[in-house]
């Protein structure tokens, strides 16, 4: 019932997020911080498939992608990767950070694959 009043107020019924595994320490991590981490949440791909920010030794733990509610479909080994999850499980993955100019062409091509996310037709991506 709650699902279907909040699509009543413009809200998607989705459940999409996009999980950024990082580390402390991590170069590319700080990168996509300071070039994308204020402008994610205001894009289309950011409303549709919300970050959320998990640390890689939390989800190493033995019960950390049960606590976490992210099950990846194997092993995440480099950060930042980016997991598409949707219900707790993982979609899609993109491994690294390779910089604002390819991160939204793969990001989109992400969510279209694997969701029912549609590119605004007067938006680009990333804007």
């Amino acid at each position: 019932m709650l699902s279907t009043a909040l699509i009543g107020f413009g809200f998607a019924a989705q459940a999409a997020e996009l999980i950024m595994v990082e580390e402390p320490g991590c170069a590319w991590c700080a990168k996509w911080e300071s070039e994308l981490g204020d402008i994610y949440p205001k894009t289309s791909e950011g409303k549709y498939a919300p970050l959320r920010k998990v640390k890689l030794h939390d989800l190493k733990r033995s019960d950390g992608p049960d606590a976490l509610g992210v099950m990846p479909a194997r092993p995440v080994v480099f950060t930042p990767t980016f997991l598409l999850i949707e219900d707790g499980k993982e979609l899609a993955r993109l491994q690294g950070y390779p910089g604002e100019d390819f991160f939204w062409g793969l990001l989109e091509q992400m969510l279209l694959e694997n969701t029912d996310y549609v590119t605004p037709p007067a938006e680009q991506s990333g804007s």
